[in-house]
């Protein structure tokens, strides 16, 4: 079983994140879970989302305290040791930076994937909502899902807003999965 935390801020979309990995799991014959840690936080307040994708039914519902994969979508949460809670040298970093490396980070952990998720937001949306963005990274790095499902996700969750919400996050899904670093 992969088991997900997702880092970031109230307002970068952290819940949506999770919800449309879990549907793009879903698309793909996995079981999935997907559920937000937060209280009454305001916009630009840490949270976190977690998420758990399995090939097998999925009886646990805990938080997440032995991440396999750790997305932050705000690099300044960094700062707060406590993100790395319970993740090993094994757990992927996923990290929405522009850096072209992180030392510090490398030494402790083997995978460590940086994405400049804030630059494309910013060309694509005009704003920091980096959640779709950093999914086009992990779908990349993790091979856990596919790019089709996770638009397919996309245009599920977004098909209220409207075809061009979903282009526009079609295309930062891409280009984010096309960014190698």
């Amino acid at each position: 079983m992969e088991q997900i935390r997702i880092h970031g801020r109230g307002g970068q979309g952290v819940v949506t994140a999770a919800e449309i990995i879990a549907l793009a799991a879903f698309y793909e014959g996995l079981e999935a879970q997907a559920f937000p840690n937060f209280g009454v936080e305001r916009s630009g307040a840490p949270i976190q989302s977690f998420v758990r994708l399995s090939r097998h039914p999925i009886i646990t519902r805990s938080q997440i305290y032995k991440p396999s994969i750790l997305i932050i979508q705000d690099e300044s949460l960094l700062e707060n040791k406590e993100i790395f809670a319970g993740s090993d040298k094994n757990t992927i970093l996923i990290i929405n930076s522009s850096k072209k490396s992180w030392p510090e980070l490398e030494k402790k952990f083997k995978k460590v994937f940086l994405t400049p998720a804030t630059e494309i937001a910013l060309d694509i949306f005009g704003k920091n909502i980096v959640n779709t963005v950093i999914l086009g990274a992990f779908a990349k790095h993790t091979k856990l899902l596919s790019l089709a499902s996770l638009k397919k996700a996309i245009a599920e969750k977004f098909q209220e807003k409207g075809k061009e919400v979903i282009d526009k996050n079609n295309i930062a899904i891409t280009k984010s999965y096309e960014n190698i670093k």
